[in-house]
This record gives structure tokens, C-alpha cells and sequence, in this order.
């Protein structure tokens, strides 16, 4: 991809006579030649390593080859683990901006008789304003994917996305496929997941409302939550007779089919009284359950585990047995529940389960050889390495929702958290009374969801503000550090900025999780984020709205004088000159505007609300605002998701962009500067270092250019775009992006449940 250029570039390559850097400013030279020439340049993009970081939702091995196995994420995608390389390889990252809904699997299938094929229940919400969901069918493992539209949604970051599995593959007739939908029943695919039908007989409890479930967010279908082959009762080349389906609902929940899903009844003699989340078979024809009173992972607050025995099989009448480890009272429930069970494929007597929702002191995994008449619980006998993540030393696991023992090797399990993955490689020492060790197994697997990330002209060459996990410094982008210095710590850092004429100082602010005590809800770092400090106070509506956070936006001015936050739930904006030993109320501003700060000049502040279209100017240090007017604010009104940027060149120069518009320059007195063409739409954009002979940053956008949608940049103030990604590396929705101002070409971005990526041209790809 380098164009007319090539020839010169050439021969430059081949001069020796100044040496490394006159090799180097040649390389930056051809770099920029090729750009202007072409309408794409290759990158190369790697993750950002933090390592986990998110909900990993479900867990599968395939049965017949040794070291083939996936993960599904709730709004990272899915997984196949390499075990060449020894890291998970991302299969869902050609996910464009449109679909970025599919991002969360709600379900993954394999294939019992191929290794090759991989089936993924695709769709992250239920909500009016998503999509409807898709199952995702691959033949190779994986690398590609062929994609068969539903006509419902599905809600992979929802309730009940821990349990499963919902989608089955028939173990005798691959083409045979069940899935069990949240909110539309159970349906069936006879040509490998292609075309679909709703199996109409199965009983109506599965869109009943006791199928669902209410969260703090709304009420929710959890429906069907696994369908489970019984594969002793056919024969290779037809399609199975006997299969189970369960129900996440308190009533009868567990159903049985004899004649390959055409007819079903409920299974005799079942617990009542609480919810199925997983079922398992044994290798001498016995079933695992695992229940909780609700589907989780919110909330738990009673549960067992049964073992049930199918007539038929080991016995001559079946049989329920409860074998829950720590007994349930007899007065009142539990106070948690049970989220996953699992047995292992070559020893049906060895079982292993875990509490969910037990926070106090914490869930608790358990370990059985025998069947479930007697139980060991793990973690008092267990070490846990940090060293590959740092950050999950300050971290406990919880959501245990998926507990897998690897067919091939009996020592090797892993169960998921809410951040990530653990595996032993020495679960039997347990047995004898030694001790397991666990690691991080999440290298590869990036699944964090960034609210905001800076590229500071000094120190670290990018921070960032990330959901769930406060934030980072990455002075080394392939090493997985600790979060911010605390206190404070944040559950959330929402907003985060620094000086742009001082840019050692920097500020965020977040949010932190119920239950807490006192916290400061905005912090500020002198040294470039080494060390943090809390604000001295919250303003006074800032640190107490009705959910106790304060999050909202912040900005400092470019000499670090002053700090504006808008905190969530506050009326006005607020101002302090001395990190919040002093407040004043700003004027001027709507009630949900966004602050930022001028990179040259300190007076200058701006905001702008995106609902309602409008955009402001401070040129008193954020005292007060007025709004801009002129041909800038007018074409503000009426756009879909309204950005603005301050340029980080010249005081007063900004930057306007929207998904329906693209982007627009202008000054704050409501001027027009020349028009940048080309983009139709921009979902994040940022600066970096100027190409070499160019005075103007380069510019970056992740947006649509002559109806593609993609990442691009430009060399000449947004004269030329030329696209920086390709079709196999999409990344769902850029939400934040930002250049690196001391790295030409060196980009940052940040997705919706893929963590963070830095990219550079290919031919330039080499760490800071």
C-alpha cells in the first residue's frame, strides 16, 4: 500500500551515510508521502495490556481435541485459546461499528463430532433501540464466521448471561442445532445453524412471566438458559431422541424430550422453589444442577446443587438428590446461591461447584471425589499468582459462573470472575492434601470498557479512565499495570484530562460502588498520574446525588490553574482554583453540558450539550459561559451524538463532529474555518504528531469516509483521509480515540468491551 511513492522510498531506505536517524527521518518522510498518495495505509494494531478485565461469561472444551478450547465474553466477544502461543485469540474483532450490539455472546456451542465448527449466539441487549440478535457459524474454528440473522433480540449482558448453555449441537447429527432464546422459546436448525424454526410444542412457561427477572436497570426475559443432549440415547448419523431444556423460572424448570425435540414433558420429581442456571452430564449418565433464586449475576440470594439419575441409566428409577455443599437453613434462604457446576469428562465421581453472591467474606469454590457426598472447599488451600496481571492482586474472584475441568488433563481447571480467568495446572494436589496454584490465564484476552484515555506531550504515553477498574498509566503498552495510585480508588474513572501547557498535572474524576464509606469523587495527580490525591472536597451538589457519585466530566486549565467538573446529577458546573479547598458555582452552562479546557490558552474553557445542540465559551477561567453563535452553533443543532475538541495547536480553535455530519473547524466566536470533506460521520477523533514537513497535527477519526466505516487519518488538516484498519480488525464502535502528540503515525483508541488498542504504521510498528 504505498503508491507513486515507492520508488523514492526505496531508494532512501538504501542510504547508509547518516545513519540510524537519517534512516529514520526518511522512513517518517515515506511514511507521510505514501499517506498523501494512497487512500489507505497499513497498521499494525496489538492491544493495550491491562489482561481480563470483564465478565467472562462462559467457558467450553472441546471433547475430542487436547487443548482446544473457547471463551465467550458479555460484551468483548468470543475467544479460542492458542495454545502455541499460549493466549486467547480473538474471533469476533471483525464486528463492525453496526453490529457492535453482537459483540455480546450470550451463548457458544461446539460441535462434538467436528473440531472445526464453533457456534455463537450473538447479541448484547434486549432493549427497544437494539438490534435483533444472530448465531455466528464457523467451519474453521473460528477465523471465519457466517452469519444467520434471528428474528428476536438477545441479551448477552443481561441477566442470566453466566448460565447455559443455551445453544446445543447435536452429538450425533452436527447439522441438528437447539437454542433456547430469552423471550422466544426453543429453536431448532437442521443445516449447521443456517436456518432456524421455533419449536412450538415446547411448553409456554419459557415466555412466561416467571421466566424473567428484574435488576436495578429494568424487567427482563431470561427464558431458556440450557439445553443439554443426552448422547447415550442415539447413535452416530441420527439425530439424538433424548434432550433437556431448562427454564430459568421457580416453577416446574426442567423438560424433557424423547423423540429429538418434538414433544416434551416436564422431568418428574424436580426441585421447586428456585431457578436452574447449568446442568451437566456425567460420563456413568448422571446430571448436575446448579440453581439459584435468581438468574444472577447481580444478585443471588438462595440456591442449591442436585444430582439427578434418569431412569434407565445407573439406576432402575430416577432419582433427585440434593448434594449442595454448605446445607441450606431450614428457616430462610441462604443468603446466596450456586452459579456453576461442573464434572470431570473422564471421572464422573469428581465434581466442582461454586457459591455466587457470597461477598461476605467470599464466594467459595468447592471440590468433590466423590460424587457429591462429601466436599473440599479450594481456595483456603490455594495461592494466586499475580505477577502477569498486578492489578487482580486488590481483586477477589466472584461471579464464579462457569467452571470447566479440562478433558485431557484432570489437574488443568479454570473458572471465570467478573474480571477475568484463573486456571491451576495442579488441582489434584488438593486431593492429597497439598496446595493449588492458580494463574492469570488471560493473555490475549482484552475485555475492558474505557470511558476516557489522554495522550500527554510528556511522561506516559497514554492514560486512561476504564469502567469497573478506575484507570491506568502505561508506561510500557504490552504490561499490564497496576491501577492509579490510591486512595482514591474508583470503581469508575468517567472523565480524565490534563494541562496542556503542564502536563504533569492531571485530573479525573468516577464513581465508586455501593457500599462505601466518605470518598473525594475527583483526584489529581502533579507528576504525570504516579501519585494521586483526592480533591480536598466534592463540590457541594457534586458528591451527593441520589446514587452517591460524582463522575459527570472535568477539565484543567492549560497552565493547571484551575479545574472545571461537572459532576452527574449536579445543577450547576463548578469551578476551584485550589483542587477543591474552594468551590464556585459557574454560570451560563445547561444542566447536562460536558466541560473541556483550551490546550493554550488558560482563560479559555468550553462546553457543549449534546441533547440539545448547543456549544459554549469561557474566557474567564470558567466563571462564566456564554454560548457561541455564528455558523459553528448552527451546525450544532439537531445532530446525532454531538462531540467537540479543542485543537492542540492554536488557542480557540475547535473541532465539532457528529455521526451524522462528520466534522467541522471553527473558532469560538462562532467562525467557520476551511471545511474539512470527506467524512459523513465520526464516532471519536483526536490528534497526533505532525508528518514529517507538516505543521498541522495529524488528525484521526473513527467514522465513515465515502460511505466506509472505519479508522482514518489525515496529514494535511483533513484535506486527504486515508483508511488505517481493514475488515478483519473492526473492534465493534470506537468511543474514544486520541494521536500520540510525540509519535507520528502512533494511535490510541478505546472500544465498548474490547479494552484498548494502539496502532502504527507497519512500517514503523515499534514499541515506544
Amino acid at each position: 500500500m504505498s503508491g507513486m511513492s515507492d520508488g523514492l522510498c526505496a531508494q532512501r531506505q538504501t542510504a547508509r551515510s547518516g545513519g540510524w536517524k537519517a534512516i529514520a527521518a526518511m522512513l517518517l518522510l515515506c511514511a507521510g508521502l505514501s499517506a498523501r498518495a494512497d487512500d489507505a495505509v497499513a497498521y499494525r494494531y496489538a492491544s493495550v495490556r491491562i489482561g481480563g478485565g470483564g465478565f467472562v461469561s462462559g467457558l467450553a472444551f472441546h471433547p475430542t481435541e487436547r487443548n482446544l478450547y473457547y471463551a465467550r465474553t458479555d460484551v468483548g466477544g468470543a475467544y479460542r485459546w492458542d495454545q502455541a502461543s499460549a493466549q486467547w485469540v480473538a474471533l469476533t474483532d471483525w464486528i463492525g461499528a453496526q453490529d457492535q450490539n453482537l459483540l455480546g455472546i450470550d451463548s457458544i456451542a461446539l460441535d462434538p463430532s467436528d473440531p472445526e465448527r464453533v457456534y455463537l449466539a450473538a447479541g448484547t441487549y434486549t432493549t427497544d433501540d437494539a438490534g435483533n440478535g444472530a448465531i455466528l457459524r464457523s467451519s474453521d474454528r473460528g477465523r471465519h464466521f457466517e452469519r444467520s440473522d434471528l428474528p428476536f433480540k438477545l441479551g448477552g449482558n443481561e441477566l442470566g448471561r453466566g448460565n447455559g448453555e443455551r445453544l446445543a449441537v447435536d452429538p450425533h447429527d452436527g447439522r441438528v442445532l437447539f437454542f433456547g432464546s430469552r423471550s422466544a422459546g426453543l429453536w431448532r436448525s437442521d443445516d449447521h445453524g443456517a436456518h432456524w424454526t421455533q419449536v412450538e410444542s415446547f411448553p409456554a412457561v419459557a415466555t412466561a412471566p416467571s421466566a424473567s427477572a428484574e435488576n436495578s436497570w429494568r424487567r427482563q426475559a431470561i427464558g431458556i438458559v440450557f439445553v443439554r443432549f443426552d448422547p447415550d440415547s442415539g447413535v452416530a448419523g441420527q439425530a439424538t431422541p433424548t434432550l433437556y431444556a431448562g427454564v430459568s423460572t421457580r416453577e416446574t424448570s426442567l423438560f424433557r424430550s424423547t423423540d429429538g425435540g418434538r414433544s416434551w414433558s416436564a422431568v418428574p420429581g424436580q426441585p421447586l422453589g428456585l431457578r436452574p442456571n447449568h446442568m451437566v452430564r456425567g460420563g456413568d449418565g448422571a446430571y448436575y444442577l446448579s440453581y439459584g433464586d435468581e438468574p444472577g449475576p447481580d444478585t443471588m440470594h438462595d440456591g442449591a446443587v442436585w444430582k439427578y439419575t434418569p431412569a434407565g441409566q445407573s439406576a432402575t428409577h430416577q432419582d433427585w438428590t440434593e448434594i449442595t455443599p454448605w446445607p441450606r437453613p431450614a428457616n430462610g434462604p441462604s443468603g446466596y446461591g450456586w452459579g456453576a457446576v461442573t464434572v470431570d469428562p473422564r471421572d464422573p465421581n469428581v465434581l466442582m461447584t461454586a457459591t455466587f453472591a457470597h461477598y461476605t467474606p467470599r464466594d467459595e469454590l468447592f471440590r468433590s471425589i466423590d460424587g457429591g457426598r462429601h466436599w473440599r472447599t479450594v481456595f483456603p488451600h490455594s495461592q494466586f499468582d499475580y505477577s502477569d496481571a498486578v492489578w487482580t492482586r486488590e481483586h477477589t474472584p466472584h461471579w464464579l459462573a462457569s467452571i470447566e475441568i479440562d478433558p485431557y488433563n484432570p489437574d488443568h481447571v479454570l473458572f471465570v470472575t467478573g474480571y477475568g480467568i484463573w486456571a491451576s495446572r495442579d488441582m489434584r494436589s488438593l486431593d492429597h492434601g497439598g496446595t493449588v496454584h492458580w494463574q492469570f490465564q488471560d493473555r490475549g484476552l482484552e475485555e475492558t470498557v474505557p470511558l476516557g484515555l489522554i495522550s500527554p506531550p510528556q511522561g506516559a504515553h497514554l492514560l486512561s479512565a476504564v469502567g469497573d477498574l478506575d484507570g491506568y498509566r502505561h508506561d510500557d503498552l504490552d504490561t499490564a499495570p497496576l491501577q492509579f495510585d490510591a486512595p482514591p480508588r474508583y470503581a469508575n474513572s468517567e472523565s480524565i484530562d490534563y494541562a496542556g501547557q503542564a502536563p504533569a498535572w492531571i485530573v479525573r474524576s468516577g464513581r465508586l460502588r455501593k457500599p462505601f464509606g466518605p470518598a473525594i469523587h475527583a483526584a489529581y495527580s502533579r507528576d504525570g498520574g504516579v501519585h494521586w490525591q483526592a480533591f480536598a472536597s466534592d463540590p457541594p451538589e457534586g458528591g451527593k446525588p441520589p446514587e452517591g457519585d460524582g463522575a459527570g466530566s472535568i477539565a484543567i486549565a492549560a497552565d493547571g490553574s484551575a479545574v472545571l467538573w461537572f459532576p452527574d446529577h449536579a445543577r450547576p458546573a463548578y469551578r476551584t482554583g485550589d483542587f477543591g479547598q474552594h468551590w464556585s458555582a459557574v454560570t451560563g452552562l445547561s444542566i447536562h453540558a460536558y466541560v473541556l479546557a483550551d490546550r493554550i490558552d488558560a482563560k479559555r474553557f468550553y462546553a457543549y450539550d449534546a441533547a440539545a445542540g448547543k456549544i459554549f465559551v469561557s474566557h474567564d477561567g470558567g466563571e462564566h459561559f456564554a454560548p457561541i453563535d455564528g455558523a459553528l452553533a448552527a451546525a450544532a443543532q439537531g445532530r446525532e451524538y454531538l462531540q467537540l475538541y479543542a485543537a492542540p495547536d492554536a488557542a480557540g480553535v475547535l473541532y465539532l463532529s457528529s455521526r451524522d455530519r462528520g466534522l467541522l473547524r471553527g473558532r469560538d466566536d462562532g467562525s467557520l474555518l476551511a471545511p474539512i470533506e470527506g467524512l459523513s460521520g465520526v464516532d471519536a477523533f483526536g490528534f497526533g504528531a505532525p508528518a514529517a514537513g507538516q505543521a498541522e497535527p495529524t488528525l484521526f477519526a473513527a467514522g465513515r469516509h465515502q460511505g466506509v466505516q472505519g479508522i482514518f487519518r489525515s496529514v494535511d488538516a483533513g484535506v486527504h483521509w486515508q483508511r488505517i484498519d481493514d475488515d478483519a480488525h473492526r473492534y465493534g464502535r470506537i468511543s474514544h480515540l486520541s494521536g500520540d502528540p510525540r509519535l507520528y503515525g502512533r494511535v490510541y483508541f478505546s472500544t465498548g468491551g474490547r479494552g484498548m488498542f494502539y496502532g502504527d504504521p507497519s512500517q514503523l510498528a515499534e514499541k515506544p
